[in-house]
């Protein structure tokens, strides 16, 4: 029996936020049928990629999808204590290590249609985990029993783990805020991605303060605007 749990300290999004989202959630469906699996990542740390992934997942559930959320970065995950779901028996970094079963590290959450699995107790060779064919077994299961499979990796500046995952989902978001990394580092890490064979699905911006200016096709995530930009094509 899948264990239930509760997300305690989940921010409630306010309108705006919430729409911004469901945009987000068109963009990625409009890719095409066949992107199920979706990674996303960052250059840096601290660029706001696991909530724009969390809601991300939120928001195809709430679109009537089944959803698995899988929390891949086992080397500084902060999901489990930002949400507020309390110690975890077990994670992805259990379940590739072969001391814990799949069915046992997926958790059915309050939120209807989405399940998780977190990351688990740190690991000390996550990239080497990551690469194993009990991950290759998960993400081709979760492809058959679920609409959308979202991934949420560790900064590709930082380390190597999103380029090891990319070859095997459907594609890849990169989240980057706003005057937080040159252009050129940008540049550099989507070019990591594409070396990896990744299918770049597009780029959201995020962290961009509001006050005081209008963005026009700007979406809300948190509170700050972000904006998606398809296929990496910066189109105003």
């Amino acid at each position: 029996m899948v264990e239930k749990i509760t997300f305690e300290k989940k921010e409630k999004l306010d309108f705006r936020s919430r729409e911004a989202y469901k945009s987000l959630r068109t963009n990625i469906q409009f890719c095409g049928s066949e992107v199920k699996v979706i990674a996303l990542t960052s250059c840096t740390p601290n660029e706001g990629k696991t909530s724009v992934s969390f809601y991300l997942g939120e928001a195809l559930a709430e679109g009537g999808n089944k959803v698995l959320f899988i929390d891949a970065d086992m080397r500084k995950s902060v999901l489990a204590g930002r949400y507020g779901v309390g110690k975890i028996k077990g994670g992805l970094t259990e379940y590739l290590a072969g001391r814990k079963e799949q069915q046992k590290v997926i958790y059915q959450t309050d939120i209807e249609g989405m399940d998780i699995v977190f990351s688990g107790a740190i690991a000390p060779n996550p990239s080497e985990l990551l690469g194993n064919d009990r991950f290759q077994k998960l993400i081709k299961e979760a492809r058959e029993n679920y609409d959308y499979v979202v991934v949420d990796t560790p900064p590709l500046g930082s380390v190597i783990d999103s380029a090891v995952i990319s070859p095997m989902v459907d594609g890849v978001v990169m989240v980057i805020a706003n005057n937080s990394v040159s252009y050129k580092f940008a540049q550099n890490i989507k070019q990591q991605l594409e070396r990896s064979n990744a299918r770049i699905l597009g780029v959201v911006l995020n962290k961009v303060p509001m006050t005081g200016k209008k963005y026009g096709k700007y979406y809300g995530y948190g509170k700050y605007y972000g904006k998606y930009y398809g296929n990496y094509q910066r189109e105003e």
